[in-house]
């Protein structure tokens, strides 16, 4: 069974992670210290310390603390959950924070225990060597991993129980992701024929076989993924899946209306769910965000002053009328508020403007427009924007009057958007949702940004607006 495989599999995970630390540790002392391995750099200009007799033991004592050490916090920090569905990169920031608190309890120890200094850059050498040979070790496991699970080994085996929304959703994200290795059997539901199939997973029975089912042993999860109006049979089928021991999982069929991360309390022993939290309605967030906007969009405007000032040349030679396009938009809780942009098309009437939706190879946008709104350069006004606070460098892209009366009819949780500042550029945009394309998909990106914001999602999408595949892909 998987679930043998995977304590192996922790075994030497942990065996390998020790003899890792020993080796980045043993290399770092030789880079540091040893004249024939160190570096002409590290070895001529940061001159190492007179040895001791004994310096060099002292040194491969610290092992005996580092490496228990070192095991505990890679467990505590979850490196040794099953990490099927996690990112390389989310693997590598753990690896970081995982050494961080690791080089930090560590020089405490030393300190408490009255121990010799030990040099710091022999120290920050072990630390880069470890997190680097950690880290290609579980990129060549994932791969490894990765083959195995396309020739059908490694695999977890999974049944559905209910036909639902969330069954759909969870279907559609492992076919989307082969590298996970789920392998669906099948769906129980008490509603559907058994002649019902969604991507190659049919429906098998109704619920009342799942003891049967169980009986067999060849399932690792069960996940239960029944329709809201359904959960008046949660408690039961929990009960028969604890019954057999068997790991379970519920899917809730209430995303639509609830968080991801929904934020709860602890109300005298009764769990309490928040319908929305929002991380931006906290006072310092907010603040935090708002200083950063402030001196990064002013620094932005000192720096692209002359690239801006020529393209104001090129818009007035190139076209008639003005250079900056104002149109009004709605932000925060609701406000409407003149967002400017350069004029990428040709001057138009009014009520012309408030209505059209900009599509490809739209005959009002000018030569030099076609240009600017590829490379996103007519936004670049709109820095002005986030100076006085208008609004943000990243955030939720700001609707016109006109389609945010139309959307907040259409699609549900709409106006959750305008609880935080909108933005230059959102996940939205570096996702591919931008011009002429799915508003729903846009506002779910929007919604998530808007209950998961973090200083380390907003650095993200900045990043991914410069060096990004999907962020131009329908710019026109």
């Amino acid at each position: 069974m998987l679930r043998e495989n995977q304590k192996l599999l922790n075994i030497l995970r942990i065996l390998i992670d020790s003899a890792l630390l020993v080796f980045s540790f043993v290399l770092a002392y030789k880079l540091r210290f040893d004249k024939e391995w160190s570096p002409l750099l590290i070895h001529h200009i940061i001159r190492p310390p007179v040895f001791h007799f004994g310096d060099k033991k002292t040194y491969m004592d610290m092992l005996l603390y580092i490496t228990p050490l070192y095991i505990i916090i890679y467990y505590m920090c979850g490196l040794y959950n099953p990490q099927r569905t996690n990112s390389r990169t989310y693997e590598l920031w753990v690896l970081i924070k995982a050494n961080f608190f690791g080089i930090i309890y560590c020089i405490a120890a030393l300190y408490m225990l009255k121990k010799p200094d030990y040099a710091r850059i022999f120290l920050g050498l072990f630390v880069a060597l470890n997190i680097t040979t950690c880290f290609l070790y579980r990129l060549i496991l994932a791969r490894i991993l990765r083959k195995l699970r396309h020739s059908g080994k490694n695999l977890k085996h999974l049944l559905l129980v209910g036909y639902s929304r969330s069954a759909i959703d969870y279907i559609d994200r492992v076919r989307s992701h082969p590298e996970w290795g789920y392998y669906i059997h099948g769906i129980l539901d008490d509603s559907k024929p058994t002649s019902t199939v969604y991507r190659n997973v049919p429906v098998i029975g109704r619920i009342s076989l799942l003891p049967k089912l169980l009986a067999t042993n060849k399932y690792d999860e069960i996940c239960i993924t029944i329709g809201i109006d359904e959960f008046g049979k949660l408690e039961k089928i929990i009960d028969m899946c604890e019954k057999s021991g068997i790991y379970t999982k519920f899917i809730p069929d209430y995303n639509h209306i609830i968080p991801n991360k929904p934020m709860t309390e602890d109300l005298d022993g009764i769990p309490v769910i928040h319908i929305r939290h929002v991380p931006l309605k906290s006072s310092f967030n907010n603040s935090l965000k708002r200083i950063f906007d402030f001196f990064a969009s002013l620094f932005g405007l000192i720096i692209l002053a002359l690239p801006m000032a020529i393209i104001m040349v090129i818009i007035k030679v190139t076209s008639p009328g003005p250079i900056f396009f104002a149109q009004e938009r709605i932000g925060l809780n609701n406000k409407a508020f003149k967002m400017y942009k350069f004029r990428s098309m040709r001057v138009q009437d009014d009520k012309e403007e408030k209505k059209a939706w900009t599509t490809k190879d739209d005959p009002r946008v000018t030569k030099i427009g076609h240009f600017m709104r590829r490379t996103n350069i007519d936004e670049l006004p709109q820095l002005f924007n986030v100076l006085i606070g208008n609004m943000s460098l990243v955030g939720p892209r700001p609707e016109r009057p006109f389609y945010v009366e139309k959307f907040k009819e259409e699609i549900p949780r709409y106006m959750v958007k305008h609880q935080v500042r909108p933005g230059m550029t959102g996940w939205a945009q570096v996702n591919g949702y931008r011009g002429d394309t799915s508003i729903k998909k846009r506002i779910q990106c929007d919604l998530y940004y808007v209950e998961n914001w973090t200083v380390g999602l907003d650095i993200k999408i900045l990043f991914l607006t410069f060096f990004g595949k999907k962020v131009n892909e329908n710019a026109y």
